[in-house]
Formats: structure tokens, sequence, C-alpha cells
């Protein structure tokens, strides 16, 4: 029978701080777990700033042959591991007291670090400025356009803030504040040095994630994949955002199971606008009607902040003398997208306690 979470017992303690100490805290968790555990490792090119080796860690719990199996993905974008991983840290320590207890014929699959370049960086994309979550495109077909992005490439790498904000202003006036958000964020291919660039190719987490898919046979079995973001919406607020097709079965499905805090892009109401090769779209091709796939966002600071630092960070890394200036900035980063603030850390919990029980409930009945 399955059980509820209890919501006593928070222990922000486990917010790590560092990729290091986060996948040194996420493996310890795996020794008392009451359930049949599989661990893979998939390595990633490059090293972190200690030298240390980039692994994403994936763990399944539960028996093979789950027809449901509920998906717990940390680290899309890298720096949001840091609270992805407090998460899963936090679910880990409740399994392995029994709290909660899974239903027969459901498993769970832990997907740790899917970025780790970015999570030892503290950055949200990969060594290759790629952000995952714009990767999730055709590279055989002609790329996607973004006209907005190459209209404000200039202002985005503008030295100056003040400058960047009159730029954006005007192109806000002009073509409205939701254009303005697709332009910047929306998904760009064409400039690996800007933000929200989508790539050339497949990177490294979404080869994890097909490989898992075929893998574990994912698209013959019910699935509630919980992708984990940080640093956009209403600060501490865990809003669970759909990018199914609004009339579609995954949309209906998300409403069945989260209730009236779903929120859509498509349809306008969401603190996202609609993007381009979310990562979403790889896991929507391998579900069935019964499946759906939701990202919980829990909110930061403004989202004129949010691109302020993002900006900032892509235009250090831009220029390699700014060995200094950028290790300085991943302190900003971090503070933006993992605020060292104990009620933030403990809304974070709560919610993610909440989100993954209907999810298990929603998956499994």
């Amino acid at each position: 029978m399955f059980s509820r979470f209890p919501f006593a017992e928070i222990d922000t303690q486990i917010f790590p701080a560092s990729y290091q100490s986060a996948r040194r805290q996420w493996l310890e968790q795996q020794t008392d777990l009451p359930y049949p555990c599989q661990h893979l490792r998939f390595a990633c090119a490059g090293k972190g700033p200690a030298g240390e080796d980039l692994i994403t860690d994936v763990l399944w719990l539960g028996e093979q042959q789950a027809e449901n199996v509920v998906v717990l993905i940390a680290g899309t974008h890298g720096v949001e591991g840091l609270t992805g991983s407090a998460i899963q840290t936090d679910l880990l320590q409740l399994l392995a007291r029994g709290q909660p207890t899974f239903p027969q014929r459901t498993a769970l699959l832990l997907i740790h670090a899917l970025t780790p370049w970015g999570f030892a960086w503290l950055r949200r994309c990969d060594a290759d400025g790629v952000d995952l979550n714009r990767n999730a495109v055709d590279f055989s077909a002609p790329l996607p356009e973004n006209l907005g992005y190459a209209a404000l490439r200039e202002a985005l790498f503008a030295g100056d803030a003040e400058t960047r904000q009159r730029l954006f202003d005007q192109f806000s006036a002009q073509h409205g504040r939701v254009a303005l958000e697709i332009a910047i964020s929306g998904g760009q291919y064409h400039d690996p040095a800007g933000p929200f660039f989508g790539g050339q190719a497949p990177a490294h987490g979404r080869r994890v994630c097909e490989t898992l898919i075929e893998q574990y046979a994912l698209s013959q079995r019910r699935l509630a994949v919980v992708d984990l973001h940080t640093g956009l919406g209403p600060y501490g607020y865990g809003e669970i955002i759909c990018d199914h097709a609004p009339d579609s079965a995954g949309a209906d499905v998300a409403r069945q199971w989260y209730g009236d805090a779903v929120t859509l892009p498509l349809s306008g109401t969401s603190s996202s606008v609609p993007k381009t090769g979310l990562l979403d779209y790889l896991w929507h091709a391998a579900m069935d009607e019964h499946s759906c796939y939701v990202t919980l966002e829990f909110g930061t600071y403004s989202t004129d902040a949010l691109f302020e630092v993002l900006l900032r960070d892509h235009q250090l890394w831009a220029q390699a003398e700014n060995a200094d200036e950028r290790l300085a900035h991943s302190l900003k980063m971090r503070h933006h997208f993992c605020p060292n603030d104990t009620a933030w850390q403990e809304m974070v919990l709560v919610r993610a306690r909440q989100v993954i029980a209907q999810a298990i409930r929603g998956a499994s009945f």
C-alpha cells in the first residue's frame, strides 16, 4: 500500500556545497534502501574545477519488470542540480526509513547530474555552451531560427547593464514581453557563446536519456517524469509546468495527477514561455496516453535577474582571460539558482515531497 510522505523532519543541511559533495552524499544514501537496486554510471567528457571526474549517476529502485516508472531528473541545467540533488537525497533518506512505501508494479528511476560539467562549474550549460533543455531537436533537419535572438544579439553582450535593459525595454515595447522572453530564452542554434544555445548535435544528457529509454524499455511502461529545475517564478514556489500540447493526452494526465496547479506554457498560463528543443519532447516521444512529463520549477528571483546573471556568465566565459572574475560570478549563479536561505530550502523540500507523492500515486493507480 502506498503511504504519503511525512512533512516533519525537514533537513536543509542536505543542500550540497558542490557537485563533488552532492555526488558523495547521494551515493552514500544507497546502502540501506529496502528495494532491489541497479546503479549505472555515465561518464561525461571534461573535468571539474578540482580535476574530478564528471559522472551522471542513475539509480533504478524496484522490480525490473515494473509496469509503472516514476522518473526524477536532477541537473538538466547543471547548477540547478544543487537543488535537484538535495531533493533526491531527501527522497532516498525517506525511502530508507520506509516512508513512503512504493506500490507494487511501480519502480523509481533517479537520474542525478544530467549535465555534470555545468553542475561542477556552476553553469546551466555544458562545456560546449549547450543548454540541454534546448537540445532535443532533429539535427538532421535545418535548425530552428530565432529571429528575435538575432535582433537582440548585440544587446545581450552589451557590457553595460543599463544599456542592455534599455534595449530590452525597447524590444518589449515594440513586440511585447512574451516575445522578448522567447527571443532571449526560447532557444537558438547558431551562437555557441550565447545563452540558451541548443547545440548542433545531441549532448551528453540527451544521449543518457535515450540510452535509458531503450535499455529499460520505458516506451512500454507508464511513465511519470518529474524534471527538477530552479530559477524561474515566485520565490520558493514549485510550479508544475507541463509542456505537452494543451489538447493532448499528456496534458490531460498531468491535470488528473496534479490538479489545477498545472500550468501550460502553450496556453499562456505558466511563468515559462514556449521553448524549442525541450528535453520533455524526447520523453514525450516515448510516452503512451497514460503518461506525462512535468517540470517542477522552484522560483527564486525575477526573470530580469535571471537574464542578467546568465548573460554575465556567458560574457565572462567568452573571454578566456577572466578566470578569476568567472569564479567570483559563479557564486552569483549559485545564489540565483540555489539561495542559501533556510526558509526557501524548506519550501522546496516540502513541495517536492508533495509533487513526488502525486507522481507516484498518479502513475500507480
